[in-house]
């Protein structure tokens, strides 16, 4: 295992995925989100079936035998994207990338009620504090003065795309614990292709809602947003050949850097302090967990031996 390839390609994948957000967001809510949903998806299937190629039998990478594990994840994750795309129209990449930091919240809380998973107490204390930091990005959002905001303005807009991207966070939560299930009983290729496919179809399935005919520059954003959504999820997967998930999960948190350079570079926006606060206290939660995860592993090992 070489810890250090691992480490850069979840790096690399931390930033296609960034990327991909960054070409929603430059979409600015003109393209309906189900058709931007089935460009992302059908491009993505390309660069998918060119590493599964490259990997050797297709065929033989897609291989199932749990379709109906794959629905579920499906469904879940395009409610992760559909609301993960609804938030970047009304907050900035920087705020949406930190909100989604719920997920792995979520995950635990899902895990131990779903899969019946044994969760320690630090990882509740771990919990409790993260869902403190999501509290106080999303304080800056949806309240001021003690209430509610009207439901004009921007001040409005910024709080329903905080609660779009806690949604978000939620589906993605879902499909993570069943990509947990899957992950027992299905290859890595198929995961990542049955899961393309069918938001592809739920895609294309919006084109009777109505869609519009883009522009050069939303087609190049579009293609953009498929390529990198593709990228990242390959990267991933390769990244795991290399080194344990508990070593690469703390790079998680790359996003929010990585989303604060596009942010102030080419979409000029900055998070503001509460964004900030709350990602920090959601991080040193997360990092607190990987780091109790392992001491206690470690504990294991040296009682067996």
């Amino acid at each position: 295992m070489n810890a250090r390839t691992g480490i850069s390609l979840k790096i690399a994948s931390a930033l296609c995925a960034t990327l991909m957000l960054a070409c929603v967001k430059g979409l600015q809510g003109a393209i309906p989100t189900g058709e931007v949903i089935f460009f992302r998806s059908f491009v993505a299937l390309l660069p998918l079936l060119l590493w599964l190629k490259s990997r050797g039998g297709v065929l033989e990478s897609l291989k199932t035998r749990n379709l109906g594990g794959h629905i579920i994840r499906g469904f879940s994750g395009t409610g992760g994207m559909y609301f993960n795309y609804m938030a970047l129209v009304y907050i900035s990449l920087a705020d949406a990338t930190a909100i989604s930091y719920a997920a792995p919240l979520f995950t635990v809380i899902m895990a131990a009620l779903l899969l019946k998973e044994d969760v320690r107490l630090s990882r509740w204390l771990a919990v409790g504090v993260g869902f403190s930091g999501i509290i106080i990005m999303l304080s800056a959002s949806l309240t001021a003065d003690g209430a509610l905001l009207s439901a004009q303005g921007a001040a409005a807009g910024a709080g329903l795309g905080a609660l779009f991207a806690l949604v978000a966070a939620l589906c993605s939560a879902t499909s993570s614990v069943q990509i947990r299930f899957l992950n027992g009983h299905e290859q890595p290729g198929a995961i990542v292709f049955y899961f393309s496919l069918m938001t592809t179809a739920i895609g294309l399935f919006t084109l009777v809602f109505g869609w519009v005919m883009p522009t050069p520059f939303q087609w190049l954003l579009l293609i953009g947003c498929g390529f990198f959504g593709g990228m990242a999820q390959i990267l991933i997967t390769l990244s795991l050949r290399y080194t344990d998930a508990s070593l690469l999960a703390p790079f998680d948190y790359t996003t929010l850097v990585w989303s604060m350079v596009i942010g102030y570079l080419f979409l000029n926006s900055l998070p503001g302090p509460a964004t900030l606060i709350g990602a920090a206290i959601v991080a040193l939660a997360g990092l607190y967990t990987v780091w109790s995860d392992k001491r206690q592993r470690r504990a294991q090992l040296m009682r067996s031996s």
